[in-house]
């Protein structure tokens, strides 16, 4: 008997539809007509156990107990889906085969390779076991993946990355959390501080940003505009161009070239009115501009909250829907945004099916061709999951949500654009002289719109993508040619402050974490990694400070609230900024890549979080003092020997690093030592 597990029910029922008829529904799984069975998951069946099952008194928060370091890391069912693992664990025992159908990425990689190391399936059936590899739920999808098996063990680095990353997440988030909080207590905050290797890292960029701009102080700068035209031709001749300060104005300008001295600028202003202006250059290419890839969750999420206004958790969930319940989208957790060479003669099919499903997106616009092939089809870009693109279902948008429309169009225009030429234009940049300074103009000629038709505003929803210039275009000009300013015109401005994040903002500055590393040589590694979290944990970690009470909404604007800012300045920097945590995914990443091993990346590791630990002991977090926690840190029951909490490290679908519980009492300490399994 071949025994499919897959990740949750609706991915199950997917693969057993493909299977022999008649099927029989059994507790827990499906047997096909050949006898084969489908069961599945329900999300992480396990998690990591808590302090208190390595020893008792660590059931008690005490500064002299940390750092807690598990000598024989230890996995406990969860209560609420442990009759799905006793399924497992019967029919695991019969089968000869098995295929681990977990979602194509790391947590689901483990997911179903924890199972099948806690059920402690012997070796030669591990060897054995085959690994399938699904994105897309509909029939003919799944039963060309069926024909693609692969070994499992060639995913073990994949699954070694994830159990690396959910047992380091425990050991920061546990140790640092019961840290803190402890520390937080002496100076009176009564909330619990949640430390995480990933959430906190968010934090500090919000509340870094929201003191930025608090402390911002506005400064009005100058800029001189030359009105021109050519007397020898009066109509349809006339331009503007911006005055370019010489060397010599530097010490007027500031940092970013802003002229600031109000006076110089009417001086230039008065000088080049009325005054004969000649033509140094004249400079026209033909620009080309490919279409966008097709989307990859964060870049879905960012759109979407541009576009409709909806949160990163929204955007996750409306795609997953997508997925599971109506098949129209392939999977929705991908970091790719490249296609396998492969899925292109997939391509009519799919563009049938929009064409019929989503009518809306295709009138007033060419017609797609199907044998156009964008630089999206990359096979060396391309592993486990591919972008998210549409299936070949037609859509019934009636039988959708708005929200599902919505999200649905979003995925399908974006995949259309691939079938479109390149927006081509005339880049036209000229220089002109008028009494002895430099003034430039600049515009954008279309030469055919390709796949930009598709996002014109007057289709309904405008896109960011299209980045036309809107000054207008330039007469035909050449160079020596005599000109005439009628006048200078000094344009006075406000220099603005950065913009508080929004769900769109943050989630782009976490996939482009390098910007805000200070060191040069990190943020050169991690311009090529995918920067803080991963595409299925951002939204749920964003969501997570929101439900700590560290972050707040005002409209699309996320603030930081006084807890949030109270525990990001009572924190060590290092535990604050992107650098270490994105470190570690790059270190997660090379575990993957099988360039370095799982103890490699957790010696390191122990040894920061032992002294984070003791730097937090040494001082007092005064930062909090006076602050009131959003929620109790401890409830009612604190009569009882305690209340539990979460403080995981970070967020993620198995929430695995749960690590908190508080109650009175004392103890000795005992520390365990780490060892790898």
């Amino acid at each position: 008997m071949i025994l499919y597990i897959a990740e949750k029910p609706s991915l199950g029922r997917a693969i057993a539809d493909v299977l022999p008829k008649p099927l029989k529904k059994h507790d827990g799984y499906l047997e096909a007509a050949n006898g084969d069975c489908v069961s599945w998951c329900v999300g992480h069946l396990l998690e990591q156990a808590e302090p208190d099952a390595y020893d008792a008194q660590y059931k008690s928060w005490k500064l002299e107990h940390l750092p807690i370091v598990p000598q024989q890391w230890q996995l406990k069912p969860k209560a609420n889906t442990r009759s799905q693992l006793t399924v497992l664990k019967k029919l695991v025992g019969q089968a000869q085969q098995l295929v681990h159908a977990g979602d194509p990425d790391r947590e689901g990689q483990l997911l179903v390779d924890e199972v099948l190391s806690y059920l402690k399936v012997s070796q030669s059936k591990l060897a054995s076991a085959q690994r399938l590899l699904i994105n897309d739920l509909n029939p003919s999808a799944v039963t060309k993946a069926l024909k693609q098996l692969r070994s499992n063990r060639e995913f073990i680095p994949l699954s070694t990355s994830a159990l690396a990353r959910s047992r380091a997440d425990w050991l920061y988030g546990m140790n640092m959390t019961r840290a803190f909080t402890l520390q937080g207590r002496k100076v009176g905050y009564q909330g619990v501080l949640s430390v995480g290797r990933v959430q906190t890292p968010v934090l500090g960029l919000v509340v870094r940003r929201d003191e930025e701009i608090a402390a911002f102080q506005s400064k009005p700068f100058y800029e001189v505009l030359a009105h021109l035209h050519d007397p020898n031709v009066p109509d349809n001749s006339a331009f503007t161009a911006k005055w370019q300060p010489s060397e010599a104005c530097a010490k007027w300008q500031d940092e970013e070239g802003r002229v600031l001295a109000k006076g110089l600028a009417e001086n230039v202003a008065g000088r080049i009115s009325n005054q004969a202006a000649k033509v140094l250059s004249v400079e026209e290419k033909q620009k080309r501009q490919a279409p966008p890839l097709p989307y990859n969750l964060s870049a879905l999420q960012i759109d979407c909250n541009k576009r409709f206004g909806m949160s990163a958790k929204e955007v996750l969930d409306t795609a997953q829907s997508l997925y599971e319940k109506h098949k129209l989208l392939t999977y929705p957790r991908s970091d790719s945004r490249y296609l396998p060479k492969a899925q292109f003669s997939d391509a009519p099919k799919v563009l049938q099916a929009i064409s019929q499903g989503a009518t809306e997106l295709l009138q007033g616009v060419d017609a797609p061709d199907a044998k156009l092939k964008s630089k999206a089809w990359d096979d060396s870009k391309v592993d486990a999951h591919h972008a998210i693109i549409p299936t070949e279902k037609v859509a019934n948008l009636n039988a959708l949500s708005n929200r599902e429309r919505q999200v649905y169009l979003q995925v399908a225009r974006q995949y259309l654009a691939q079938f479109y030429p390149h927006y081509l234009y005339w880049d036209t940049r000229v220089s002109v002289e008028i009494a002895g300074g430099i003034f430039n103009a600049s515009s954008k000629r279309e030469q055919q719109a390709g796949w930009k038709q598709l996002f014109r505003s007057n289709r309904g929803e405008e896109s960011d993508n299209d980045d036309e210039d809107s000054s207008g275009n330039l007469p035909k000009l050449t160079v020596g040619q005599a000109l005439w300013c009628d006048r200078g015109e000094v344009v006075e401005k406000i220099t603005q402050p950065p913009k508080h994040f929004t769900d769109a903002t943050l989630l782009a500055a976490m996939t482009g974490i390098s910007r805000y590393v200070s060191d040069s040589d990190i943020r050169k590694i991690l311009k090529d990694t995918d920067g803080l979290g991963t595409e299925a944990t951002r939204a749920g970690i964003i969501e997570l400070l929101f439900k700590r009470g560290f972050l707040q909404r005002q409209g699309k604007t996320i603030l930081a609230t006084d807890a949030g800012k109270g525990l990001i300045h009572s924190l060590p920097l290092s535990a604050t900024l992107p650098d270490m945590t994105a470190q570690w995914e790059n270190r997660l990443e090379a575990i993957c890549q099988r360039e370095i091993n799982y103890q490699h990346f957790m010696s390191p590791l122990l040894q920061t979080i032992e002294q984070l630990v003791h730097e937090a002991c040494q001082q007092l977090p005064t930062a909090l003092a006076g602050v009131k926690a959003n929620k109790p840190a401890f409830a009612k029951r604190r009569r009882s020997s305690g209340s539990r909490k979460s403080a995981s490290g970070s967020s993620s679908r198995s929430k695995s690093a749960t690590a908190t519980k508080a109650a009175k009492g004392s103890s000795t300490r005992r520390k365990t030592t780490a060892k790898s399994s």
